[in-house]
């Protein structure tokens, strides 16, 4: 998928420290990302890692 390796290349601060985050990481964010409908994804990051995925989804119902 050219989105994860995309992420994996891109630096997003000026200085060139970012740090780069795995393919798979960048894989479970795109997939919790896509099969949510109504809700929140929550990322949590210890130490410029990536600890955590939360997913929170709301059901509506009418």
């Amino acid at each position: 998928m050219t989105i994860v390796s995309d992420l994996e290349q891109e630096n997003v601060a000026p200085n060139n420290r970012a740090k780069k985050i795995s393919a798979e990481i960048a894989q479970e964010i795109l997939h919790a990302v896509a099969n949510i409908k109504y809700g929140s994804i929550e990322i949590i990051i210890h130490d410029s890692k990536v600890v955590q995925i939360e997913r929170r989804e709301k059901i509506r119902i009418n």
